[in-house]
């Protein structure tokens, strides 16, 4: 039954304004009846003129005559009448108005595609700011000890599962569940909902956080400029790693590595000039412009920290891959062999995957992790896939897909939408269950979702070199030619606050 608060006004307004200018009615009668008095008085049937006298002697000064009697008599009816009148008007706009802010206030009446479009934008937001919240920590870590930091990693932990939560219900709902129309809204609504608190959550430690950060900002400086230079030779360092990946796992393993290092270097430009600006605004006791320059600098150094260990890790995860590819292969083969002997339909394609896998293996360079990947998801339906080396080897793909997935939308989180964090989280999700091998499909799902929202987006215009890679991670809000003010622990309420300086 819908609410008669959702068409506009309530449904006794009607009956209310009725009585109002009944009211109104009644009184001006009343009033009109008290005026007529005097008049049927003079004129009543039957009574005689009064006979003609000689004049009067002249009044006394300050006695009434009797048309300025007659004047005062009209006066009280008539100020009566227009009491009458001026009250009934008031009430009937009073209530006019009292029912024009009820409708106003009443919720508004979406439709499913709105609604739709309003869940993915709350989800990008909530998960931007977990994720810069998230980015910030560190830094206040070195300045602050764990007891005083406690709050603010609960307030981060709160503020993921929240969100976590809405990722999953938007997964559910796009999944075509549930079905009932009336469901599925109220679906949508968690989803805001979820997200409303996990930025509620984040905005509420803000304030207190600056207030401890920023007491004093050389010292946060400091912290940020030694950051800046460990993160600089390990960066260094980066470079001879995608040497060896592309030596030995290929040009294809290479270049990805190579794209990496190149965006971490360019995080790490921009991180110089701000940095620059930051210790020159220091010195000249801009406190609020050194703040804002400092912040854009913690991003862009985090996320180019996070380029680099992505590097390294997937160095890591190839040795691991490697290692396993011949294992792999026999026990697949097993696989196939007491498949057919016991009468199991196998998988079609699968022995031939197993030996292009094989040839690669012999030939050389070729990709361990992919080669894992293709072995795995052609046993994936067949009894013994889930056991002992091929187990192991799916989780090892699981996690690699998953974490470059990650890493790619933390670092292009200013251009990747709602589907591909829809589906980064649903695969984190599915590798907890744990289904390693359908992880892995929705992770690389995800990777090229994110990759063509990034190619559809483009690249901001700007003057400044690194500047647009900070627009395009997030790093600055984008809203202003110099890039915007920087991203800061909060929600979307004050995520952004460090818009002057």
């Amino acid at each position: 039954m819908t609410s008669s608060l959702v068409r506009g006004r309530p449904r006794h307004a009607t009956a209310h304004i009725r009585v109002r200018v009944a009211h109104a009615l009644v009184g001006a009668v009343a009033g009109a009846g008290w005026l007529a008095l005097p008049v049927l008085a003079a004129q009543e049937p039957g009574t005689a003129s009064p006979p003609r006298t000689a004049p009067a002697a002249p009044a006394a000064p300050g006695a009434p005559r009797d048309d300025e009697s007659s004047a005062v008599d009209l006066i009280l009816p008539v100020a009566v009448l227009g009491t009458a009148v001026v009250v009934a008007a008031y009430s009937y706009v009073r209530r006019g108005r009292r029912a024009s802010e009820v409708a106003s206030s009443a919720p508004a009446v979406r439709t499913p595609a709105e609604s739709g479009r309003r869940a993915r934008a709350a989800l990008v937001e909530a998960d931007d700011s977990v994720r810069a919240s998230e980015e910030e920590l560190p830094f206040a870590a070195a300045l602050l000890d764990e007891r005083t930091l406690a709050p603010f990693r609960d307030a981060v932990h709160t503020a993921r599962t929240e969100l976590s939560a809405a990722f999953a219900l938007w997964h559910r709902y796009e999944e075509g569940e549930p079905r009932d129309p009336g469901d599925r809204g109220q679906t949508l609504a968690g989803v805001a909902g979820r997200c409303a608190e996990a930025g509620r959550v984040l905005d509420a430690r803000a304030g207190e956080l600056d207030r401890l950060r920023w007491a004093e900002a050389g010292p946060a400086l400091e912290v940020a400029e030694g950051a800046f230079r460990r993160l600089t030779a390990r960066a260094a360092g980066a470079r001879a790693t995608v040497s060896e990946l592309r030596e030995r796992y290929g040009p294809s393993v290479g270049a990805r590595a190579a794209g990496c290092v190149e965006e971490a270097m360019d995080r790490l430009v921009f991180a110089t000039a701000r940095l620059n600006e930051a210790r020159r605004a220091a010195d000249s006791g801009g406190k609020g412009r050194t703040v804002r320059q400092l912040r854009a600098a913690e991003g862009s150094v985090a996320q180019a920290g996070i380029l680099v260990a992505g590097v390294d890790r997937a160095a890591r995860r190839l040795r691991e891959a490697a290692a396993l590819v011949p294992a792999a292969l026999t026990g697949a083969e097993a696989v196939l062999a007491e498949a057919r002997a016991t009468g199991t339909p196998v998988p079609s394609g699968a022995d031939d995957t197993l030996a292009a896998v094989r040839t690669e293996l012999t030939a050389g360079p070729y990709d361990p992790l992919d080669a894992l990947r293709r072995i795995t998801r052609a046993l994936v339906r067949l009894p013994g896939a889930r056991s002992g080396v091929l187990d192991t080897a799916a989780d090892l793909v699981a996690r690699a897909a998953a974490g470059e997935a990650e890493d790619f939308v933390a670092v292009h989180r200013g251009a990747v939408g709602a589907d591909p964090r829809s589906l980064l989280a649903a695969a984190v999700r599915t590798l907890a269950a744990p289904h390693p091998v359908e992880a892995a499909v929705l992770a690389r799902r995800a990777l090229e979702l994110a990759e063509r929202d990034v190619r559809a987006h483009g690249l901001p215009e700007s003057g400044t070199r690194g500047t647009t890679g900070a627009v395009l991670g997030g790093v600055l809000l984008g809203e202003e030619p110099d890039g915007g003010p920087p991203v800061s622990f909060g929600g979307p309420e004050t995520r952004g606050r460090f818009r002057t300086g």
